[in-house]
Order: C-alpha cells, then sequence, then structure tokens
C-alpha cells in the first residue's frame, strides 16, 4: 500500500511530528482507541522499541514496533514484531517540494487469514486509518497554531 500527502513546512519539521511517536495519538481514529504504552520520552532512533495498544473490532491488541531505520529529516522505517499482522513494514519517506513536504507512507504488510480476511476487513480498515489520519494532518499543519501545539508528552 502507498499513501502520499502534501503537508505545509519544511521537512525537518514535518518530520520533527513524525518523529513523536506520541502523535500518533492525534492521527489515529477514536474507534481504534489508540494509545502508546511506552513511557515518555521517546529518543527515537535505530533500534528503539515503541510498545500501543488498540482495539479491531473490538478485540484488545498489543503491537510491538521496531525502528528498523531513522535517517533523519529523509525517512524512518518502523516494523511490527508484534501484533495483528503476520507481516508489518512501514517506510516514512519526506520530500522537499518546495516550502512543502511530500510525506510518502510505503506498506508491506501481510495478515492472517490471507486473502479472504484481507479482503473483508483489512484492506478497507487500512484505508479508512489512512483517510482519517491524512484528514488529521491536513488539520493539524494547516491549523495557525501549527502541528505541535497542544501535543502529547
Amino acid at each position: 500500500m502507498v499513501a502520499e500527502q502534501t503537508l505545509p513546512g519544511p521537512r525537518e519539521d514535518v518530520f520533527s511530528f513524525f518523529a513523536d511517536a506520541f502523535q500518533l495519538e492525534r492521527i489515529t481514529p477514536a474507534w481504534l482507541h489508540f494509545a502508546v504504552l511506552t513511557s515518555p520520552p521517546l529518543d527515537i532512533h535505530s533500534g528503539t522499541l515503541i510498545d500501543y495498544r488498540l482495539r479491531l473490532h473490538g478485540l484488545p491488541v498489543r503491537w510491538k514496533t521496531r525502528i528498523r531505520v531513522w535517517e533523519p529529516p529523509f525517512r524512518f522505517v518502523d516494523e511490527q514484531l508484534k501484533g495483528p499482522y503476520r507481516r508489518w513494514h512501514h517506510e516514512h519517506i519526506f520530500l522537499e517540494a518546495g516550502s512543502n513536504t511530500v510525506v510518502r507512507d510505503i506498506v508491506d504488510y501481510r495478515v492472517p487469514g490471507g486473502a479472504l480476511i484481507h479482503s473483508l476487513f483489512v484492506k478497507h480498515d487500512l484505508r479508512k486509518i489512512f483517510q482519517f489520519r491524512q484528514a488529521a494532518l491536513s488539520r493539524l499543519f494547516h491549523d495557525s497554531a501549527g502541528p505541535m501545539s497542544g501535543q502529547t508528552p
């Protein structure tokens, strides 16, 4: 899956927003009951482990990711070590576009249950999650106070 969005601001500022794992709570739909469990502050680098909890279709899920690649302000990669997917490899790429930044997400994932589970649940859910995320990012980055205002710990 590939998603792309252009956000206002220099690459360094946009990357800094994404470098704060707690910002995920602001850009994830409420129906997922998503929370970062790892205590702040989080010093992100290659090898950092981050724990989350969420609910998928009412079922509680724990998710652990590792930052596999950390190259500020250009890109980072997180991969699932434990969670709902058989494989989750998410590359976040930040490209300069004049005074804006293009954020490109490339997600390679596999689900238990194969194509049937993917087509019945996961494909639709991921599309909704990324649509919500793009709308939330657009609101945050176009807000005159800026995306880091009211940030979580």
